[in-house]
C-alpha cells in the first residue's frame, strides 16, 4: 500500500524526460476545459436597462456581449442566446472528450509507455459516453451537496476515478463507471484526499509565480493520481500515510 511520497516519487520518475511534452498537453487539456473545473460558464447579468453575457473558457471570457432592452434588440437577444447555448454544448463536448484523453495520456506516462499529444483528442468515437458520465456525475455531486457540503465533498471523491475508467473502458455505461469509481474508492477516498494535500507546499509557490508554475504543477499531480488509480484499481486495500 503506496503512500502519498511514493506516489508522488512515481509520478516525478515517470516525468523524467518528458516535462516539455506534458506541460504543453497539460496547458492544451485546460485551455479546452478538459479537466474537471475547467468547464465553460456563462455569466449573465440584468439591469433595469440592458443585458449581457459572458462566456468563460479556462477562466478567460472569450466572447461578451450587451444589449439594451427594447422591441428591436429581441431578434438580437434571441440570437445571442442561441449562439451561447450552442457554444457552451460544443466546449462541454470537447472538454469531456478531453478530460478522458487526458486521463489516457497520463496512464501511458505512470505505465512507462510513450504517452503522445494526440492522446488528448482519441476519445472522440465515444463522446457521448464522456459527457453522459460528467453530466451524471455532476448530478451525483449536486445531490449530494444538497444534503450537505460534506456529503457533497466526498462524492467528489468517490467519483474521481471516473475519467481514468472512461480512459480504459471507453464504451462502459456511463452509471456503471460511477458504480466502479465508487466501488474502487470505498475506503480510499481519505488517500486521495492526502494525496491532493501533499501538494498544497507546492501550490502555495505557485501563487507567488502568478500561476505561471501550476503549468509543471498539474502534470505532477495528475500523473500522481494516474499512479493512485493504477493502485486502486488493483483492489489494494485503504490506508493513509504522508
Amino acid at each position: 500500500m503506496k503512500t502519498a511520497s511514493e506516489f508522488r516519487a512515481i509520478a516525478r520518475d515517470a516525468l523524467r524526460g518528458r516535462w516539455g511534452l506534458a506541460v504543453l498537453t497539460g496547458l492544451v487539456a485546460v485551455l479546452l476545459g478538459g479537466p474537471v473545473g475547467d468547464a465553460p460558464t456563462v455569466n449573465w447579468q440584468i439591469n433595469a436597462s440592458a443585458l449581457s453575457a459572458d462566456l468563460n473558457v479556462a477562466g478567460q471570457t472569450i466572447f461578451s456581449t450587451d444589449a439594451l432592452f427594447g422591441s428591436w434588440t429581441t431578434g438580437m437577444l434571441r440570437s445571442m442566446a442561441v449562439f451561447l447555448l450552442l457554444a457552451v454544448l460544443f466546449f462541454l463536448v470537447l472538454g469531456c472528450v478531453i478530460g478522458v484523453g487526458y486521463s489516457r495520456f497520463n496512464l501511458e506516462l505512470v505505465d512507462r509507455r510513450e504517452p503522445v499529444f494526440r492522446n488528448l483528442f482519441q476519445y472522440f468515437p465515444h463522446w457521448g459516453n464522456a459527457v453522459l458520465t460528467r453530466l451524471l456525475k455532476g448530478l451525483y455531486i449536486f445531490a449530494w451537496t444538497l444534503l450537505l457540503v460534506i456529503p457533497g465533498i466526498m462524492a467528489s471523491f468517490s467519483y474521481a476515478m471516473s475519467d481514468f475508467i472512461l480512459a480504459e473502458n471507453p464504451e462502459m455505461d456511463p452509471s456503471q463507471v460511477l458504480a466502479r469509481s465508487k466501488a474502487m474508492m470505498a475506503g480510499n477516498r481519505w488517500r486521495l484526499f492526502c494525496l491532493q494535500f501533499s501538494f498544497i507546499g507546492w501550490a502555495i509557490l505557485c501563487a507567488f509565480t502568478l500561476g505561471i508554475g501550476n503549468l509543471w504543477l498539474r502534470p505532477y499531480q495528475t500523473a500522481a493520481t494516474a499512479a493512485f488509480y493504477r493502485e486502486v484499481s488493483a483492489g489494494q486495500r485503504p490506508g493513509c500515510e504522508f
